[in-house]
């Protein structure tokens, strides 16, 4: 795929590689990006040549600054742009790739940016990341599952107290909280993400398929639903093994 402007897209053996790329406005996330998204992440959904996905942004200074308000909110009228961000649900798409996606975050995760690698797999990040989810300074709520990922992640008090306080932590703050899954020095960051992809693309990928889907299916279910859906999924790879 080509000829997009505010990402790049690559595939080698097996990995796709998703950049956002507006590092001279810090990757922030615009209509652009999100139609963009929204689809080269269908197209992944449905290539078998992709086994895992990394996500990561270009430049120096940022993996995402979060959402181009000038695009979102301030365009006349605002409830028009606002609601321009909602016309493609990119969010949706992220959780239903089956792929497992690595997002490979550096310099500014904040708003958008946070949300985003929140619909990721695993999260790495470089000893320079720096989180934030500023949106209460504003005047609204988180509009791309923030309210709800983040504290299914760290939990609610730790994440009601960046969403309310608007307080930035930093990567080592990040990992205690368990919000990312490894931190590194920037250099390793790459390298150590396609390590991590090759290591997961070493192991059947139905497997891999079969276990993503079991985890984030059975976090919203009961538990004895959710030992169900893993008997369920379990049969399934055994019969394509006959």
């Amino acid at each position: 795929m080509s000829g997009f402007e505010v990402i790049i897209y690559e595939k080698r053996d097996g990995i796709a590689y998703i950049t956002l790329n507006r590092p001279q406005a810090l990757n922030a996330y615009n209509i652009k990006m999100r139609d963009e998204l929204y689809e080269v992440l269908g197209a992944i959904k449905e290539d078998a040549d992709v086994q895992v996905v990394i996500l990561k942004g270009a430049g120096e200074k940022a993996f995402c600054a979060g959402a181009d308000l000038t695009e979102f909110l301030t365009a006349p009228p605002p409830v028009f742009a606002w609601r321009a961000r909602f016309a493609r649900d990119v969010w949706g798409r992220f959780l239903s790739v089956p792929q497992p996606v690595i997002a490979a975050l550096h310099g500014y995760v904040l708003g958008s940016g946070i949300e985003m690698s929140l619909c990721c797999d695993i999260r790495l990040a470089s000893d320079d990341a720096r989180f934030g989810l500023p949106v209460r300074g504003l005047g609204i709520i988180p509009a791309a599952g923030g309210s709800q990922t983040l504290p299914r992640t760290i939990g609610p008090a730790a994440a009601l107290e960046m969403l309310m306080s608007g307080r930035w932590i930093d990567a080592q703050e990040a990992l205690k909280l368990k919000l990312v899954n490894r931190v590194l020095p920037r250099p390793d960051l790459l390298p150590t993400a396609e390590k991590l992809a090759k290591k997961i693309m070493s192991f059947p990928q139905p497997a891999a398929r079969a276990i993503k889907q079991a985890v984030w299916r059975g976090l919203d279910l009961p538990l004895a639903e959710g030992l169900e859906l893993e008997a369920k999924l379990g049969k399934q790879l055994i019969q394509m093994k006959k």
